[in-house]
C-alpha cells in the first residue's frame, strides 16, 4: 500500500511539472528581431525627423518604447551583428572583431540556444555577414535557416527585391504553433548602391533633405540622402506587413518586436567610423502582453544586450560567455526618462574593417560616451583612418557624395578622411555631430584624464587584447573578402600585375 501511495504522489507531482512546463512554455513571448542594414539613428519620425517617413517604426515606438540611446559596440556590419548574436563586445569576440574574417563556433549564438529550448528560429535576408562561418563549424548562417523563397519588385533599381514580410510569413504558414518562435528579419535595404536619382524621382523634395554638418550642403549630396531614404521607407513597409501578419495570426501581444540597425548610414565619416552618428543606432520595442506603451527611455543600451534578454524571456539563465545584460526589468518597468541609473557610461570601438592599408592593417579605436562627453582614443594615427588614398579610402562606401569630398580637399575632405589626431573629445550637448575637437585645450585636460582612465580601466575588465598591450593580435585576422580595395593589389597595379591571394587554414572549434 505504501509503494502504491508513492507511486500515486510521483505520477501526480510528474503531471504538476509536466502543467507547469507547459504553462511556462505558453507564456514565453514570440521574438521577431528586425535589423536594417546602415540606417541612421535620427533618420526616423520617432525621432523628429520629417524628411525621412518611418510610419512603422514609430507604431512600434507608440505601441512600446522608444530607446533614445542605443548603441552598437562597433560600427560595422560583420561585427555589430556578432555582437548581437553572442552577447558580447566586439574586441571579445576575437577574429569576428573584424569586418569580413571568421566567425569563431567557439561562440554560441543565441538562435541556436532558443532552438535547444523548444522555440521554432527562421530568417530572413541578412543574417550575419559578410564574412565566413562555415570553415569554423556554423551549419548554417549564425542567425538561423533562411527563408529567402519569396521576392519582390522593388521601386528602384538599388533596392533588392526579396520579399522580406512574404518570407515572414511563410515562415509562421510552417511553424510549429505549439511553440513560440525567433525570427530574424534582416533587411539590406538603406545599404548601397542607390539608383542615382530615385529620391526625385520618387516624390522627395531637395529642399526638405537635413544635411548633416559634417558634409557640404549642396544638390549632390541631399540627392544622395533623398535616394538614402527612399530605401529607408521601403524597408519601413516590410515592417508594417510583418506586424499585420502578426495580428491576422493572433499573435502580436505575444511578440517581442524590436527593430533597430547595425550602425549608421553608407556615408562618409558616419559609417565604420568612431563618431556618434557611425554607433549611435535606432531603438524600439513592442511587446502588448509585456510593455507599457508610450515609454520613452534614455538609458544606454548595447546592442549585446538583447541576447541575455532572449534567454531571459525564454526562461534560460544568460550564457556565461555573454556580458551584455538583459534589458527585461527595463522593458517591465512602467516608467520613462532613466529607469537603470547605472546604464549611463557606453564603450564603442574597432579594429579591421575593409581592407586599404599595407599588411591589411586596422585603424585601431578605442571611446567612452557618457551623457556629456565623447572620448576617443586613436591608437595609430598615422594611418588614415578610412584607408590610404591610393585604395580610394576603403572603408568609405562610394557614393555620389564621397566622390564631391574627394575632390573638394577642404574641411569636409579632412573630417571624413583625413588623418587624425591621437585624442579627441567632444562635448556632446554643445555639439551632437562631433565637429569640434576639444582634446588638446588645457581647460578639458581633467576630463580627457578622467575619460582615458576610466575607459582603460572599464577595457582591462572586459579583457580587451589591446587595452591588455597585446593588440598586435588584430592585424594578424585574415580579411576573406574581395582583394580589390587592397594595398598589395594597389601595388601590383603599379607594376602591371595582379597578386596571389594568401589563405590560412582554421581549425574547427
Amino acid at each position: 500500500m505504501k509503494a502504491l501511495k508513492c507511486l500515486f504522489l510521483a505520477m501526480v507531482l510528474m503531471v504538476a511539472a509536466e502543467k507547469a512546463s507547459a504553462a511556462a512554455t505558453a507564456d514565453r513571448p514570440n521574438i521577431l528581431f528586425v535589423i536594417f542594414d546602415d540606417w541612421g539613428w535620427q533618420h526616423a519620425g520617432a525621432y523628429g525627423c520629417d524628411w525621412v517617413k518611418t510610419p512603422n517604426f514609430d507604431r512600434v515606438a507608440k505601441e512600446g518604447i522608444l530607446f533614445k540611446h542605443a548603441f552598437t559596440s562597433n560600427p560595422k556590419c560583420s561585427p555589430c551583428r556578432a555582437t548581437i548574436l553572442t552577447g558580447r563586445n566586439s574586441w571579445q569576440l576575437e577574429e569576428a572583431s573584424c569586418h569580413g574574417g571568421y566567425f569563431p563556433a567557439k561562440f554560441a549564438v543565441y538562435p541556436d540556444m532558443l532552438e535547444k529550448a523548444g522555440y521554432t528560429v527562421g530568417l530572413t535576408g541578412k543574417g550575419w555577414g559578410p564574412g565566413d562561418f562555415k570553415t569554423t563549424g556554423f551549419p548554417r548562417n549564425p542567425a538561423g535557416p533562411s527563408f529567402d523563397q519569396l521576392k519582390i519588385k522593388p521601386p528602384t533599381s538599388g533596392i533588392k527585391g526579396l520579399d522580406y514580410a512574404g518570407n515572414f510569413g511563410e515562415f509562421m504558414k510552417q511553424r510549429d504553433k505549439s511553440q513560440p518562435f525567433c525570427f530574424w528579419m534582416g533587411f539590406t535595404e538603406p545599404h548601397r548602391a542607390y539608383e542615382e536619382g530615385s529620391g526625385v524621382r520618387l516624390g522627395k523634395k531637395l529642399a526638405d533633405v537635413e544635411v548633416p554638418g559634417y558634409f557640404p550642403d549642396n544638390d549632390v549630396v541631399r540627392s544622395d540622402l533623398a535616394d538614402y531614404a527612399i530605401e529607408v521607407e521601403w524597408a519601413d513597409g516590410h515592417i508594417g506587413r510583418a506586424l499585420e501578419i502578426l495580428e491576422a495570426s493572433g499573435e502580436l501581444d505575444n511578440t517581442l518586436v524590436i527593430v533597430t540597425s547595425d550602425h549608421g548610414m553608407p556615408f562618409p565619416r558616419v559609417k565604420g567610423q568612431i563618431y556618434e552618428d557611425g554607433f549611435h543606432l535606432p531603438l524600439a520595442m513592442r511587446w502588448g502582453k509585456g510593455i507599457k506603451p508610450g515609454r520613452v527611455v534614455e538609458d544606454f543600451i548595447n546592442v549585446r544586450d538583447f541576447a541575455p534578454t532572449y534567454m531571459e524571456l525564454a526562461g534560460l539563465k544568460p550564457h556565461e560567455q555573454m556580458t551584455g545584460r538583459s534589458l527585461l526589468p527595463i522593458m517591465k518597468s512602467d516608467a520613462s526618462g532613466w529607469v537603470e541609473a547605472d546604464r549611463k557610461v557606453m564603450l564603442v570601438g574597432k579594429e579591421r574593417h575593409d581592407i586599404g592599408r599595407p599588411n591589411d592593417w586596422g585603424y585601431p579605436v578605442r571611446a567612452i560616451r557618457t551623457t556629456d562627453y565623447f572620448y576617443t582614443h586613436n591608437y595609430n594615427p598615422e594611418r588614415w583612418p578610412a584607408g590610404n588614398p591610393e585604395t580610394d579610402f576603403g572603408n568609405c562606401d562610394a557614393s555620389p557624395t564621397k566622390e564631391w569630398m574627394k575632390q573638394e580637399h577642404g574641411p569636409f575632405y579632412e573630417m571624413a578622411f583625413g588623418y587624425r589626431p591621437e585624442q579627441e573629445l567632444y562635448d556632446l550637448k554643445a555639439d551632437p555631430q562631433c565637429l569640434k575637437n576639444l582634446a588638446d585645450l588645457p581647460m578639458f585636460a581633467p576630463i580627457v584624464k578622467e575619460l582615458r582612465g576610466q575607459m582603460d580601466k572599464m577595457l582591462v575588465e572586459e579583457k580587451d587584447p589591446r587595452a591588455l598591450g597585446n593588440g598586435a593580435i588584430f592585424d594578424t585576422y585574415e580579411y576573406l573578402g574581395s582583394r580589390k580595395k587592397g594595398y598589395e593589389t594597389w601595388e601590383a597595379a603599379q607594376k602591371g600585375k595582379l597578386p596571389e591571394r594568401k589563405s590560412k587554414k582554421i581549425e574547427k572549434n
